[in-house]
């Protein structure tokens, strides 16, 4: 199974991030310590949602589909918790 996960930060709930993985568990756990570039200046991070996928094909479509406009619109009326 290969993933798309969806992050907030905890410090600026602003801040959102979404990603994909095969080993879904590391890659929250690098996320946490600071390892990842993009995500390391708004830590922590708690995780929102994540969908499995049972090819990384269709994990990467879904991925680059949500980093779209349409994309981020739909996944914010239908994805994301309330920041509240």
């Amino acid at each position: 199974m290969d993933y798309v996960y969806f992050l907030r930060s905890e410090r600026d709930e602003a801040r959102t991030y979404i990603g994909s993985t095969a080993d879904l568990k590391t890659r929250l756990k690098r996320h946490k310590e600071g390892g990842a570039k993009h995500t390391s200046h708004y830590r922590p991070w708690k995780l929102v949602t994540y969908l499995a996928f049972s090819t990384k094909d269709q994990a990467i479509q879904f991925e680059f589909y949500l980093k779209t406009g349409s994309g981020r619109a739909s996944a914010s009326r239908r994805l994301w918790e309330s920041a509240d």
